[in-house]
């Protein structure tokens, strides 16, 4: 799969002066502080990206999980769940039932299923952007499956020549086929390319753990687009 490429535009040219007031983190373009008074599934509810999120949280039974004390969540948008309901799971009934009509909703979902999809996004540690770097490591998800995450330059170099004294850097939160690919991985045939997602915001600290919210060109469970 391709690299995932697509950012908030002025989130990432704001990242580029994180350095500034290390502490604090952006979204949307505003600088904001880093600690967040409540839990992680209460920030989830301030903000409407979240709220399909949030009911596949409660009908998974998840909420404990998500809350639970020295948590990490890379929390898939309302975007990323989307793009799984239409672009894979409908697309794949369309297919089985030879109706390019058909149509299924985010209620017709198989949540307990579903569950540990979404424990593939919770982690029982904290993980910050402090404690990463280019080179990466392997971190347990609550499925039981490894994730790679590293901290590491915009590959598409968009940055290297915009006059900015400070390169961003961006998290990135991998699920690896086989061995991990190198940085620049064109060589890969696209079938063997690790799937890499860009975390759009990072760093939100609530009272049980971290929050990172992953891009919402992202699809939810890592599936890909049937053919």
């Amino acid at each position: 799969m391709k690299t995932n490429l697509i950012y908030i535009w002025v989130l990432l040219l704001a990242a580029a002066f994180v350095s500034c007031k290390k502490d604090d983190y952006f979204i949307g373009g505003s600088l904001h502080s880093p600690k967040f008074e409540g839990t992680t599934y209460e920030y989830l509810k301030t903000n409407p990206l979240f709220d399909t999120l949030l009911l596949l949280i409660d009908r998974t039974g998840l909420k404990d999980e998500v809350n639970a004390a020295g948590t990490t969540f890379f929390a898939p948008s309302d975007y990323s769940i989307h793009n799984f309901v239409k672009k894979v799971v409908q697309k794949r009934k369309q297919l089985e039932a030879n109706d390019e009509n058909l149509v299924f909703n985010f209620d017709e979902l198989d949540f307990p299923q579903l569950k540990d999809s979404l424990r593939a996004y919770i982690f029982g540690e904290k993980i910050v952007r402090d404690g990463l770097n280019k080179d990466g490591k392997y971190f347990t998800s609550k499925d039981g499956e490894r994730r790679y995450i590293a901290l590491r330059d915009d590959p598409s170099n968009t940055y290297q020549n915009s006059g900015l004294t400070t390169i961003p850097k961006f998290i990135y939160f991998m699920k690896v086929y086989g061995d991990v690919d190198p940085i620049v991985n064109d060589q890969v045939p696209d079938e063997e390319k690790d799937t890499r997602i860009v975390a759009q915001t990072t760093g939100i600290i609530t009272n049980n753990g971290v929050l990172h919210v992953l891009s919402n060109n992202h699809i939810f469970t890592f599936a890909k687009e049937p053919k």
